[in-house]
């Protein structure tokens, strides 16, 4: 559960900063907005499923002493993926994206955008 909450809340971030970077801006002004652009969804989701798992870690009703240490195990995973969600995906990003160049698919050798582009 933890793993499925922090993978679509990373695919968020990276597919938000994503379209800021194909707009023109630096990878790391596009991490950085995609962090800002998607702090309210990623935090409201992992809060949401933390706040339905927490019945669970407490332990309540017949034989929920034996479920307690798993929703506590989801909470803390939840708590440290949306912590790294926040912090380090960004920064990997940027570096990720930042050493890469921009390069356009244009094979057309008539378009001065493409590689193959032929003086005439």
């Amino acid at each position: 559960m933890a793993v499925g909450i922090s993978v679509a809340n990373a695919i968020l971030l990276v597919t938000f900063a994503e379209a800021s970077r194909r707009e023109g801006r630096p990878a790391i002004e596009a991490a950085a907005e995609g962090g800002r652009g998607r702090l309210r969804a990623i935090l409201m989701t992992a809060s949401a499923m933390i706040a339905g798992m927490v019945p669970m870690a407490i332990g309540f009703g017949q034989g929920g002493q034996q479920a307690a240490p798993l929703g506590r195990a989801v909470i803390g995973g939840l708590l440290v993926a949306t912590v790294a969600t926040l912090t380090v995906l960004p920064s990997v990003y940027a570096i990720l994206q930042g050493a890469r160049e921009r390069v356009l698919a244009v094979l057309d050798p008539d378009d001065p955008a493409s590689r193959y582009y032929e003086h005439h």
